[in-house]
């Protein structure tokens, strides 16, 4: 047949009859293949969980069908009742089962066997497994040395974060190193040094008429997703006044041709741009001067209308003019102006950021810069504003229990240096870890742990974390992969994929008030694999001792079920029951708890700091210098201000006096020759 003189009619007739052959074809095949058996129709239940494919925490359906071999999960959707995403889900939550199913997972736990990064393996029993790393961890604690102990994690969902430090705790090492310093942690610590709480920041999108948005993917890559394409959608077309998107970055992405406005910006001078903003909207008086009358500290440290000295150092008003502005950002003078006078005067409007702004060695002071313009107009705790996220109340974690040995241990300085003169504010150090390790800095780590996280892959310079392994005599991953970091441990303790594992969720700052969810399995295991939130429980209870003491928990799930219990017995949100029983089984059939609405104006809540008010000039980070400056001037013999310019000097800081705890400017450093 020509298909290039086939009519349409004669086409449709072609399709119809070949429908109607493969139907039959389908009805016949299986009963003359199966000796005349009857078939059974398939049994299918759908089961409610928490996807993990990105950190948003999505609520989603697995459909489970059952036949004569066994159950097998087949499809993957949104829920439509979970208020973060309410049914829709993203490609990746959809393609959730080629995790489940990859034929490259592990089928049990791995002992290395040739030299590391050979690949050479044998396969044996948890229980030697296990006995193996309790053999290891004892002989440390034995010695002296549990400080010795590294464990690297990356998502930590739900209980885990606090378990790896539990667990740490207990045995005695102050050493969880995370990966969030090369993430977003520039936004933490503003969010921290100007309100007082050390995370992301909460937006009502759906209210908002004005976005400022510096080096955010807000489409492509900012969480959590799902939820931020539905407030795109809305904040578009969902409404009847459309909101104006500014998109400021370095290059056209697709959030910038989705914008209303690209304004492109030369790399790490977001914080310019935006006090260049600032300045015009107070210059003008556009801010909001209830708001910064009641609720913020040190504004008059920062500006002056009159323009004033300051200890030494000009104002906001004298130094970061727009004509300043475009000579360092690109962006025009006449540009600058226009946009802090849109955002001013366009109510509700949120200033935020994104890695674009924060990733840059003066990413704090950028984003304490940008998040400035939200104090300016009052975009805090509003409608349309910026939102401090509510958590659910979980049932407190017990007291941990610690011997001499663990007290001591947990006393030693971090092996990454967080917390120290060269990292004053870092939660982790990440990509500096593997340097510490190589040169014993401040001592040499024997036992190194992985979970979910792949230094190799994802450090910024993954040769120097080889060399790094090289220095560590054991290294266990919990990888239910071999990934480029576990070809290089000594054992492979895999994990159970999401799917098939119990495991609570908190969603990421997004809607405000509390969103509480399990991750339930929607099969059985498919391989000798365990959580590893069981498999350090039995390794505490295999430690004995205060270790085992500080878990009374006989598994993961039993500690996730004391912790929700505290939910249950606030009698708060959703879901209502006469015992936590019937609570439980409620949860895991809605597939999530939760408390809306947001209640704003908690100003006790919103503003953690020592004034409770938005700290234009951070006392959090005075005293974080002083303190360290004081230990540094007894140290030394020097006088306190001597130490404390010998800091900034460390810290590569241009700023001096006030200047240094305020949003202000300080140079973009970059690697390499800028002549090249």
């Amino acid at each position: 047949m020509d298909l290039r003189r086939l009519s349409r009619r004669a086409f449709l007739k072609t399709a119809v009859a070949t429908g109607a052959a493969t139907t039959a074809l389908w009805h016949w095949w299986p009963r003359q293949s199966q000796s005349q058996q009857e078939i059974l129709p398939l049994q299918e239940r759908w089961v409610k969980s928490v996807c993990l494919q990105c950190p948003a925490a999505c609520g989603i359906m697995v459909r489970v069908v059952q036949d004569g071999s066994g159950e097998r999960a087949v499809k993957i959707e949104g829920n439509p009742a979970h208020p973060s995403n309410q049914g829709g889900i993203c490609p990746k939550g959809h393609i959730g089962l080629q995790i489940l199913y990859d034929p490259d997972r592990l089928k049990g736990p791995l002992r290395r066997v040739g030299k590391r990064g050979e690949g050479k393996w044998e396969q044996i029993s948890w229980d030697e497994a296990l006995s193996l790393v309790t053999e290891r961890l004892k002989k440390l604690r034995q010695q002296g040395e549990p400080h010795k102990l590294v464990i690297m994690s990356g998502r930590n969902r739900g209980q885990m974060g606090a378990l790896i430090d539990r667990f740490l705790a207990a045995f005695g090492s102050p050493n969880h190193v995370g990966h969030s310093s090369i993430c977003s942690d520039g936004a933490k610590l503003a969010h921290y040094l100007t309100q007082g709480f050390k995370h992301y920041a909460a937006y009502d999108w759906d209210n908002c008429n004005y976005l400022l948005s510096f080096g955010a993917g807000f489409i492509e890559a900012w969480r959590p997703t799902v939820r931020l394409l539905r407030a795109f959608g809305h904040m578009r077309r969902g409404r009847p006044i459309r909101a104006k998107i500014v998109q400021i970055e370095t290059r056209f992405s697709v959030t910038a041709a989705k914008a209303d406005e690209w304004i492109p910006i030369n790399p790490g001078t977001d914080g310019a741009l935006a006090l260049a903003i600032a300045h015009v909207i107070v210059k003008e008086e556009l801010y909001n001067k209830k708001f910064i009358e009641e609720h913020t500290f040190g504004f008059e440290n920062w500006v002056d209308e009159h323009g004033h000295f300051h200890q030494g150092f000009k104002t906001l008003i004298e130094k970061y003019t727009p004509h300043w502005a475009a000579q360092i950002t690109g962006v025009p003078e006449e540009t600058i102006i226009r946009i802090a006078r849109e955002f001013a005067t366009t109510t509700p409007q949120i200033a935020a950021g994104q890695r674009g702004a924060m990733m840059q060695t003066n990413g704090i002071y950028n984003y304490m810069a940008i998040h400035a313009l939200n104090a300016l107009v009052g975009s805090l705790d509003v409608p349309g504003g910026v939102l401090v996220q509510i958590d659910p109340p979980l049932t407190p974690w017990p007291q941990i229990v610690q011997d001499e040995i663990a007290q001591k241990g947990v006393k030693q300085p971090r092996i990454d240096h967080a917390g120290t003169e060269e990292f004053p504010l870092a939660a982790n150090v990440y990509a500096a870890l593997p340097d510490f390790i190589v040169k014993e800095d401040p001592y040499a780590i024997d036992t190194l742990m992985l979970y979910y996280t792949n230094p190799a892959f994802s450090s910024p310079d993954a040769l120097k974390y080889y060399k790094a392994f090289e220095k560590i005599p054991f290294i266990v991953s919990f990888s239910p992969f071999v990934d480029d970091s576990s070809a290089y441990a000594d054992l492979i303790l895999p994990d159970h994929t999401y799917l098939e594992r119990w495991q609570d969720d908190v969603i990421y700052p997004s809607l405000g008030y509390p969103v509480f969810a399990v991750r339930q399995p929607v099969i059985k295991p498919l391989y000798d694999t365990r959580n590893t939130g069981d498999v350090l429980i039995e390794l505490a209870h295999r430690l004995g001792g205060t270790v085992k003491e500080s878990f009374p928990w006989k598994d993961f799930l039993e500690l996730i079920q004391f912790r929700t219990r505290g939910i249950y017995e606030s009698g708060r949100g959703n879901i209502k029951a006469n015992s936590f029983e019937e609570f439980w089984q409620k949860l895991l059939d809605v597939g999530f708890w939760t408390d809306p609405p947001y209640p704003f104006g908690q100003w006790e809540r919103v503003f953690k700091t020592p004034s409770q008010r938005f700290e234009f000039y951070s006392q959090k980070l005075a005293h974080k210098l002083e303190e360290l400056a004081q230990a540094k001037a007894e140290r030394e013999g020097i006088s306190e201000e001597a130490a404390l310019e010998k800091i900034l000097e460390r810290l590569k800081i241009a700023a001096r006096g006030d200047e240094v705890f305020m949003p202000h400017y300080e140079e973009p450093r970059f690697v390499g020759d800028p002549t090249d």
